[in-house]
């Protein structure tokens, strides 16, 4: 099966690199990689083309013009251009284990998605990280903000604690994955949302409406996330509006979405 792994990034290339370098480590490795650049300067530019020359697999830069945060825009047209049968995304801001996409690969099912842990690292530690690059998972508690437990990757525990909800809390489309198709019947992501904050939540209820079964992912596809500061919420009212409409109409498709560029 062809597997994309999409990577959301924004002007952070020092991160981006620690991610891709984590991809590179991976004991399965994708079939492609779509960096969906929501209008990053030249700096970024530099360093994928850096990595298209270096990876054996295959980079491909979606990018588009910066006029403010738009994530479901520039999510749906990496979503198009890719060849995979199932879509991992993720955000350029994360370490994966070196068992990332194995452990999705394990928990891929059709007729549903997944949602993957992340630990949430510390100011001090993401700075070294990001200088040193040194990627471990066996990090200490004093590394770590929240959710130490999600350093631990066990299939057997994986096996007995990972399970299906029917529940659109909790969602973190920085670590989620779906087939192509599932994305194609509900239109992607919705680009009504301007500004950060419920854009992947309201795509979980449209999945969610549609009779796609939601497995969150326990002990295994493991994430570190690098702290940075929490991004301009100005937004998050109209986009709440947007979500409870979508929860009271109970949609399955949004109108503004992916099939613009299919």
């Amino acid at each position: 099966m062809r597997t994309t792994l999409l990577i959301t990034t924004y002007n952070w290339p020092k991160a981006l690199d620690t991610t891709l370098k984590s991809v590179d480590n991976q004991t399965i490795k994708p079939t492609e990689i779509i960096i969906a650049d929501d209008g990053s300067s030249e700096e970024t530019q530099k360093l994928i083309n850096a990595w298209q020359i270096k990876s054996k697999t295959p980079i491909i830069h979606s990018w588009q013009e910066d006029i403010g945060f738009r994530a479901a825009a520039s999510r749906n047209k990496a979503i198009a251009k890719a060849s995979g049968e199932y879509i991992i995304m993720i955000d350029g801001d994360l370490v994966l284990h070196p068992n990332f996409i194995e452990n999705h690969l394990k928990h891929c099912k059709s007729n549903q998605f997944t949602i993957g842990p992340r630990v949430i690292l510390n100011e001090e530690y993401s700075k070294r990280l990001l200088l040193e690059k040194n990627i471990d998972f066996s990090i200490k508690s004093n590394q770590i903000l929240a959710n130490k437990k999600n350093t631990i990757n066990n299939s057997l525990l994986s096996k007995i604690f990972s399970h299906i909800t029917k529940s659109d809390k909790q969602v973190r489309s920085c670590n989620m994955a779906c087939f192509k198709n599932d994305l194609v019947k509900v239109n992607g992501f919705n680009e009504d949302f301007i500004g950060w904050g419920r854009e992947d939540t309201e795509l979980v209820v449209r999945l969610l409406n549609k009779n796609i079964n939601r497995k969150n992912i326990k002990f295994n596809a493991n994430t570190l996330h690098i702290f940075h500061n929490e991004n301009n919420k100005k937004m998050l009212s109209i986009n709440d509006a947007i979500l409870k409409n979508t929860i009271m109409e109970k949609l399955t498709r949004c109108t503004n979405g992916l099939d613009k560029y299919l």
